[in-house]
């Protein structure tokens, strides 16, 4: 059987002890069923993952002691997803998947129609944790909050290319042919799309490239995954 995998927020290192908070010894021992021996893989998005043994075990914590590396830390390439928060199952979808393709940041945007502004950072920061647990990953993205759309382009970095993946451009998925390499980010309208404003400002930004995600129009969740796709495969680790 696959080791149970958890996210903790303690170093990581040969002989380190790790100590459980009362949820983690709860899922472990309570959940999961574990006792004094048992082996667990432990990552911190920051040490790689580490084989890890259960030393004590309790209803209130528990302590861990790390053993072996068992896989080097890895990270994605530079490469933030942005994108207009949509019904809770959906945006719980987006993150997910953000964090099984690979980013380094997802930021939500509020956009002139998105059609909803509610946003738990800190519930989706941990659907973020839970996704990296379960798909084996030891990087966890950052889950910013919400931030309207004209300020963050107001504040956007200078070496940041911008792939605009705009609903209006139906036609081949070619647009990243020849784009440079370096941090980019992937922004993603909402369900009623971009207004003509948001529109013309993105044109208007010289570090922004708008790109079509192929032929048929596609949810925003859809076409968060798409778009992901197809920067990994231009210009990501997937080469």
């Amino acid at each position: 059987m696959s080791l149970v995998r958890l996210f903790v927020t303690h170093p990581l290192g040969q002989g380190q002890p790790v100590p459980l908070t009362r949820e983690q010894a709860h899922y472990l021992f309570g959940v999961m069923r574990l006792e004094p021996g048992a082996e667990v893989a432990l990552f911190n998005g920051a040490d790689g993952e580490w084989r890890a043994v259960v030393a004590e075990t309790g209803k209130k914590g528990g302590l861990l002691n790390c053993m072996t590396q068992a896989v080097a830390q890895g990270e994605p390439p530079d490469l933030w997803l942005c994108f207009a928060p949509v019904k809770k199952a959906r945006t719980d979808f987006i993150v997910e998947k953000a964090v099984e393709l690979g980013v380094r940041r997802i930021q939500p945007v509020a956009t002139e129609f998105t059609n909803s502004e509610r946003f738990r950072q800190d519930r989706h920061q941990a659907n973020a944790v839970e996704a990296a647990e379960q798909c084996g990953a030891t990087f966890v993205p950052e889950v910013a909050d919400l931030v309207r759309l004209d300020r963050l382009l107001a504040d956007w970095p200078a070496d940041r290319h911008l792939m605009f993946c705009d609903e209006t451009r139906a036609g081949p998925a070619t647009a990243l042919s020849g784009a440079p390499e370096g941090p980019w980010a992937i922004l993603i309208g909402p369900e009623g799309g971009f207004s003509a404003a948001e529109r013309a400002r993105l044109a208007g930004m010289a570090l922004a490239r708008p790109v079509s995600l192929g032929p048929r129009v596609l949810r925003a969740d859809t076409a968060a995954v798409a778009a992901m796709t197809l920067w990994q495969a231009a210009l990501g680790d997937w080469r």
